[in-house]
């Protein structure tokens, strides 16, 4: 298997983990502002290094796309920052330049054979592949795939929605360079509520982080998953659920989402996958005393 390449399965349906990039990033106390940092400090042992910088106070996390295989269908979900965006004020994501697509094809995905693009929610770092650049004209990067958008995103960040009420101009880019070009090639299906995409697979509402936020659930002969997008940044937002990042939009509608979803996590014994975390990618979780604990990572 190539670098940068996690794998397991899930039932029958093979599960990839493409990473973009991964390093520490923002300061944890930023990162996840609702969070006490004695948090931080208490469970240092589950956090050093994977999810924080040995030494230091910033949080580590990846950007990446996980590539869901099974009965002949490709599903990749979210897909990052993309090449060559015009993203001022983030010098992480600004006219970046990476292999990204030569890593999924190194992990034998081309775009020929991605048959669903699953965007948990519509921010730049979930977007970004959807397009590429040809010739100075961004066209869809998976020529055969169905976009799958929810609804209230696509209505917030677009055109109907003043491309989020004009708050962050960035918003005005992202939907123009990564999700416009979708619709005009007729490969966008908006959905709203709830999305199944076949036996294994279901798309739910999941709002707070974005009014659009969604998680979609996996099932295969008994074993489950959950990817959860942007729900959870950082596992401290498992043992302390009712701590928002500083990206969600309704802090407190994405503290109750989170914890509904982590409790039937637990119940169901599924696999949660984050989008971001920046160490094994996916962890069981289990009901503790007050709360929820770390029970096992995936391999």
């Amino acid at each position: 298997m190539a670098d940068n390449v996690q794998s397991f399965m899930v039932g029958d349906v093979e599960v990839l983990r493409i990473l973009e990039w991964r390093g520490p990033h923002v300061p944890v106390g930023a990162l996840v502002p609702d969070c006490d940092p004695e948090v931080w400090s208490a469970y240092e042992d589950q956090l050093v290094p994977d999810h924080r910088e040995p030494g230091g106070d910033r949080a580590v996390v990846a950007v990446q796309t996980w590539v869901l295989r099974a009965g002949g269908r490709t599903v990749l979900v979210d897909t990052g920052v993309g090449n060559g965006r015009e993203r001022p004020g983030n010098p992480l994501f600004h006219r970046r330049q990476g292999d990204f697509l030569d890593r999924l094809e190194r992990a034998g995905v081309r775009p020929q054979d991605v048959d669903v693009v699953v965007n948990t929610h519509l921010h730049g770092d979930h977007v970004g592949w959807n397009t590429r650049d040809a010739d100075g004209e961004w066209i869809p990067s998976f020529p055969g795939a169905r976009y799958l958008l929810p609804a209230a995103d696509d209505h917030h960040f677009g055109p109907a929605g003043g491309y989020a009420g004009g708050a962050r101009p960035i918003d005005r880019l992202i939907y123009e360079d990564s999700v416009a070009p979708v619709h005009r090639a007729g490969q966008a299906v908006v959905w709203d509520g709830a999305y199944r995409i076949d036996e294994h697979l279901v798309l739910e509402a999941a709002p707070g982080h974005t009014p659009g936020s969604s998680v979609l659930r996996l099932e295969s002969r008994g074993e489950r998953a959950v990817f959860v997008g942007d729900l959870l940044h950082s596992p401290v937002q498992i043992l302390h659920p009712e701590c928002s990042s500083c990206f969600c939009l309704d802090p407190r509608q994405a503290a109750e989402t989170r914890l509904r979803v982590l409790e039937r996590a637990a119940d169901e014994r599924a696999l949660v996958v984050p989008a971001h975390f920046g160490g094994a990618g996916a962890v069981e979780v289990r009901k503790g005393r007050g709360g929820f604990t770390l029970h096992r990572w995936a391999a």
